[in-house]
């Protein structure tokens, strides 16, 4: 591991312009993709052709590359993720960001000579999830979850710790990163594989408990505002945070530009003690060239509205004032702060809550404060501009020339090597340079001088002319005795002489050769050993004590509980117990735990059951050699290729494996194809649960609070839904740590390939319920053994489910495209 913990800026780029954009305003690292197994697969990215030229440019001048490798790896993938590695590993790329366990192996593998940074897809949250990963390959760097505060940062311990990397500008992801399934459940794109639809940035309604709430000009209840961490930089760094991330791979060179000159500035005050040297123009810069408002996060602690305000979804700049009076073609601002505006800016009027019907234009001409627009151009309905409308300022075509003289006119002149240079000789003599082990000396020999002797300036001037040498000059240090002189031209022939040698030297240099790996991928893939059939068997998750009766009451042997309130699991456990038989009950763990959350964990440990649901890398650690609890691992943990799966197995001794839910039927049979089947559980039906959040609805949109403490909450006292721009209502839920989960409203059923699947040898079968009553469970239950008994196939169960449940059914991710 690198040991180096010199503050550093990492910018993101997406094409080259944002690449040279970066290097030319301060970054230390830039992050980019290629065109696969990158997070980001709408931007531009690079090809495998750019890779050599771009990582030359960079380490020319001193800048590092690392590569996005920050999705899951489905199996027949693997082949080409090892080839991609060792690609990048051949161009000298510096690091990969990595989401997937599996690859994260594959590297150490076969690229060993290449960092691993675990990206913040890994979803790690706590210190205890940390350094399991850490124990799996010795990380170089992890990337922690956005939705960490300053002071769960520091429960890490950073500056002793794996090396850390915090976002601290840009788009905020209003899921859990690694965790959302939205765009899988409801358009089979998913952003576990760099195809995120953006649900999160769409209006929905609030329904609580069956009606419509009227929410106003709120309409954006899933779309925070854009992160700016700018003035938190101090605390960490002081905390001993290495890496400070900038969000923006689709984003444009000019917004590269802007937010790095800020940052750099920022962190170079931070590490000179220093006040901050920003300029309110800087902070103008970067809300101008991409905001949707800017906040600090979750790194300030939990202020729910203050992060979601709900009012808008996209770009929408600075506000610069109201609407005082107006008239067709013109209005008077109320000005707002000091940035105005002129001739030429764009601008947009609020529209409240009627989003779909906002105006936006150029201004003409500004007449003191009265703002005049083109008649023919502006194309304003002015009917529906009114006094006490809020207007921002879109664009500012001064502002975007000098942002973009930032990247477009620099001058990128690549680093050169410092020469610290000796210069001795007496009366009579040779002058003698020495440098890096060489010496050269003049043919002419140092005399008395009658005017302009040999000083240390004049050495400085002729020796500093290295023009476009590899070099620089670093320092003199003369020990030429006092009084002499030489002529010029030899002074002149002299450097030349050195900087041939010099350059001699480096080509005689023999390069440190990388470690060359004899390992293949095969050496991390699980044996698959020929399947032992067993009979198929359903196992229930159930999130009320009435499903697990009726769970019970149908004979199903393997029972999850999933209580918001885990305090009742005592009672889910009493229930398995009083029924007497074999059935066995297992506990699932919240989907997040936060640093000093492992209480969590203690609970379900003490109330005493047979097994528990693993759902995140830290209940991972704590439950590891736990060989008195049968431990699955869930979805959560993105379970998506053989060599994930071993690792899981093998390294984290869990007992079996709950399938990926990006895995669509190819991909699934593919994987149990090539790993044992009897490692592995299928969630045949569920609501799948698409967002996971930090984010809480229920706070900023049903409370006065801002957190749990003031809230009241609403979450124990109304059933709530959202509903989509398609007229979809999906269910809302809250979890003992107060983060929210919404759940498509269409259950998810893989009943027409029970049979594909079957075939391959899998027997563990899950059914998943939400909020269903007793007598629906028990149908429901009831139908499903049908299929797994052969008394009905999955075609005829398709459509009793689509009348049973009262959305219909979908195939979801399971679907091909």
């Amino acid at each position: 591991m690198d040991t180096d913990r010199t503050p550093e800026l990492l910018s993101p780029a997406g094409n080259w312009d944002c690449a040279r954009a970066a290097v030319a305003n301060g970054a230390d690292a830039i992050f980019f993709g290629l065109s696969k197994f990158n997070a980001r697969l709408r931007a531009d990215n690079f090809t495998d052709e750019d890779l050599p030229e771009l990582m030359d440019f960079l380490h020319a001048h001193g800048v590092k590359g690392f590569v996005t490798m920050n999705t899951l790896i489905f199996t027949s993938e693997l082949e080409a993720a090892e080839a991609q590695l060792r690609l990048l590993e051949s161009a000298g790329v510096d690091a990969i960001i990595v989401q997937d366990l599996g690859l994260a192996m594959l590297c150490r593998a076969v690229a060993p000579s290449i960092e691993i940074h675990a990206s913040t897809q890994m979803t790690i949250t706590s210190p205890e999830g940390l350094d399991f990963i850490d124990s799996l390959y010795k990380l170089d760097r992890a990337v922690l979850s956005r939705e960490l505060s300053l002071t769960e940062i520091n429960k890490f311990n950073p500056s002793e710790c794996v090396p850390l990397e915090v976002f601290v500008h840009g788009a905020l992801c209003v899921a859990y990163s690694g965790q959302c399934l939205t765009s899988e459940s409801l358009g089979q794109r998913s952003a576990n594989r760099g195809e995120c639809a953006q649900a999160c940035r769409m209006p929905y309604e609030l329904v609580v408990d069956g009606k419509t709430v009227d929410m106003g000009e709120k309409r954006y209840l899933l779309s925070p505002q854009d992160l700016a961490a700018v003035d938190l930089i101090p605390d960490l760094v002081n905390q001993g945070v290495v890496s400070y991330k900038i969000e923006g791979r689709l984003k444009t060179p000019e917004y590269v530009a802007a937010v790095t000159r800020v940052y750099r500035k920022a962190i170079d005050d931070a590490v000179a003690n220093r006040p901050s040297t920003i300029t309110s123009r800087d902070r103008y810069a970067m809300e101008m060239t991409f905001s949707r408002g800017l906040s600090t996060g979750w790194l300030e602690g939990t202020n729910h509205p203050y992060l979601t305000h709900g009012k808008f979804g996209k770009k929408r700049g600075v506000r610069i004032g109201t609407v005082e009076n107006c008239g067709p073609g013109w209005i008077v601002l109320n000005q707002q702060g000091e940035h105005g505006l002129k001739a030429g800016d764009g601008i947009v009027f609020d529209a409240g809550e009627n989003r779909d019907l906002e105006q936006g234009s150029r201004i003409w001409t500004v007449e003191g404060d009265v703002l005049n627009f083109h008649r023919k151009h502006s194309s304003i309905n002015w009917d529906r501009i009114k006094p006490g409308i809020a207007i921002y300022k879109t664009d500012d075509p001064k502002l975007n020339s000098e942002v973009k003289a930032l990247w477009k006119n620099a001058k990128l002149e690549p680093l050169r090597s410092g020469l610290n240079i000796k210069a001795t000789g007496i009366a009579g003599t040779s002058l003698t340079l020495e440098c890096n082990g060489i010496s050269v000396s003049s043919s002419e020999i140092l005399e008395p001088a009658e005017n302009r002797p040999l000083t240390t300036e004049l050495l400085e001037k002729q020796l500093g002319r290295l023009g476009s040498s590899a070099y620089e000059l670093g320092s003199i240090d003369n020990q030429v005795d006092e009084g002499l002189i030489i002529p010029v031209s030899a002074l002149n022939r002299l450097r030349r002489s050195l900087v041939e040698k010099l350059d001699q030297q480096v080509a005689e240099i023999v390069p440190v050769k990388k470690p060359v790996s004899k390992l293949t991928l095969a050496d991390i893939m699980p044996e698959k050993t020929e399947t032992v059939v067993k009979p198929a068997e359903l196992s229930v998750l159930t999130r009320h004590p009435h499903q697990i009766e009726a769970a019970l009451e149908n004979g199903i042997k393997c029972i999850y509980a999933d209580f918001e309130d885990i305090r009742r699991y005592k009672t889910a456990v009493e229930i398995v117990r009083a029924a007497g038989g074999d059935a066995t009950i297992h506990l699932a763990t919240p989907r997040i735990q936060k640093p000093q959350e492992t209480g969590y964990f203690k609970f379900i440990d003490n109330a005493a059951p047979d097994g528990v649901l693993i759902r995140n890398l830290g209940a991972v650690s704590y439950f590891e050699n736990r060989d008195d609890l049968y431990r699955t691992g869930d979805f959560s943990l993105n379970c998506a290729n053989p060599a994930t799966a071993k690792i899981l197995k093998e390294r984290a001794s869990l007992d079996h494996l709950t399938l990926s839910y990006d895995l669509n039927i190819h991909q699934l049979l593919d994987m149990l194809n090539n790993a044992p089947s009897d490692w592995f559980e299928l969630t045949l039906h569920q609501h799948m649960p698409m967002f996971h959040m930090e984010h809480c609805v229920f706070c900023t949109f049903m409370s006065e609070g801002t957190t749990y403490k003031d809230c009241g909450r609403p979450c124990e006292k109304h059933e709530v839904q959202l509903r989509d721009r398609v007229g979809q209502l999906h269910t809302l839920k809250a979890d003992v740590g107060c983060r929210n989960t919404l759940f498509n409203g269409r259950a998810q059923t893989g009943a027409r390939f029970y049979d594909e699947v079957r075939a391959s040898g899998l027997s563990r079968y899950r059914i998943e319920f939400l909020n269903e009553d007793a007598i629906s469970t028990s149908l429901t239950l009831q139908a499903y053994q049908q299929l797994v008994d052969k008394k009905t196939d999955g075609h005829l169960l398709w459509q009793d489910l689509g009348i049973m449940e009262k959305l219909g059914v979908t195939e979801g991710s399971l679907g091909v495209k």
